[in-house]
């Protein structure tokens, strides 16, 4: 068998998406007929590129969005004003770096609002032309599988706090329950579902840096309660989880262990689990997976980052496929799927790899993912 390849959602957009993007995203003058074309051509010429890498499970790249979390504040009702902004804390703890990062724009600029009222679904009809727009791609390109990104409750909670809800869990219970048809919607398309929950693990270091890793465990176990909630009539097996740690180059060394959250992680209703491998924080912990395999529900895909995001070094295949072959050596080939650490575009206009490496790093995905002995 062949080792299927995908990646974590975003992908870079174009100049022309971005503009668009952020006419909308400052309240300026745009046309909505001809932001509609654009997102529908930057759809497939993105689809078209990841076909050609040789991306098995393709995505519409997020094109739309202005991000993966704050996109809910433009098709959700409650949000206002401006959450505050906190750096994670291993940034904290390298000033001159994090000033660096500053005056060089290397962190994203975009609206973070509170929750200042009750949350509610304005309608599915951005969604529904996203489907649209991967879906019609797809098939124009011949891709047979593909995936739609939508934030957990947890991981909105983290970037749009909380100023109107009695209590953290309470807010947790309204944002499932407002996104539950967001969930539904996109699964009923035919498409999978794949779920970003960077607070399983980000938030460590970013929101709850006053918390021990125990109590901290307790938060996340709450936040996947609420996801699994919202997930309840959606089949595991159309469901993908993704968790990391921040998508940014530094020195990640406040970054909870993946040890601490494993089974936090192997608690959600999702077949496929995806994290990363790559980068150098991180890389060592695929004994993780190998040591704690007893706990690894059969019915869990394991879909590991085998290139890194953060980086224009391009993997060689051979690397790829090495990292590949620790996971199907733990679960066996017809259980593991090559994927990205994250995303190649989280924020719109922002990214660290440029976009041509970036679907060069996936050609490398594909091209590893070959060499792999099944």
């Amino acid at each position: 068998m062949t080792i299927l390849t995908t990646h974590v959602g975003s992908l870079p957009r174009t100049q022309e998406v971005v503009d668009f993007i952020f006419a909308r995203e400052n309240g300026d003058d745009y046309d909505a007929a001809a932001f509609d074309a654009a997102m529908g051509q930057a759809v497939d010429d993105t689809v078209a590129k990841q076909v050609a890498a040789g991306v098995d499970i393709v995505s519409d790249g997020e094109t739309s969005k202005i991000s993966y979390a704050t996109y809910v504040k433009d098709r959700y009702t409650g949000f206002s004003g401006d959450s505050p902004r906190n750096a994670p804390a291993d940034l904290k703890q390298f000033p001159s770096f994090l000033k660096r990062l500053a005056d060089d724009g290397g962190t994203p600029k975009y609206a973070r609002p509170m929750c200042t009222g009750e949350v509610k679904s304005r309608g599915q009809g951005e969604l529904e032309k996203d489907i649209a727009n991967l879906k019609a791609a797809m098939a124009k390109h011949g891709a047979t599988r593909g995936f739609m990104n939508a934030a957990s409750p947890g991981v909105i909670s983290l970037f749009l706090q909380n100023d109107f809800y009695p209590t953290r869990d309470a807010y947790l219970a309204a944002l499932a329950d407002a996104m539950k048809a967001e969930y539904d919607t996109i699964v009923a398309s035919g498409l999978d579902l794949q779920l970003d929950c960077p607070d399983l693990a980000l938030s460590r270091h970013m929101l709850f840096a006053d918390l021990s890793d125990a109590e901290f465990v307790k938060i996340a176990d709450a936040h996947v309660e609420a996801l699994n909630h919202a997930l309840r009539d959606v089949p595991a097996d159309k469901v993908r989880v993704h968790i990391c740690w921040g998508n940014y180059e530094g020195p990640h060394v406040c970054d909870i262990d993946m040890d601490t959250v494993f089974p936090t992680l192997m608690s959600t209703k999702a077949r496929y689990v995806l994290f990363e491998t790559s980068n150098p924080r991180h890389a060592h912990e695929w004994t993780v997976f190998r040591d704690r395999r007893s706990e690894i529900p059969d019915d869990k895909v394991l879909v590991p980052g085998v290139v890194d995001t953060t980086t224009n070094f391009v993997e060689h295949p051979q690397v790829v496929a090495q990292r590949i072959e620790r996971f199907t050596d733990i679960v066996g080939a017809d259980r593991v799927i090559a994927g990205s650490d994250c995303g190649f575009g989280t924020f719109a206009g922002f990214g660290a790899v440029d976009p041509d490496i970036a679907y060069a790093k996936l050609g490398a995905l594909s091209s590893g993912a070959a060499l792999v002995k099944t």
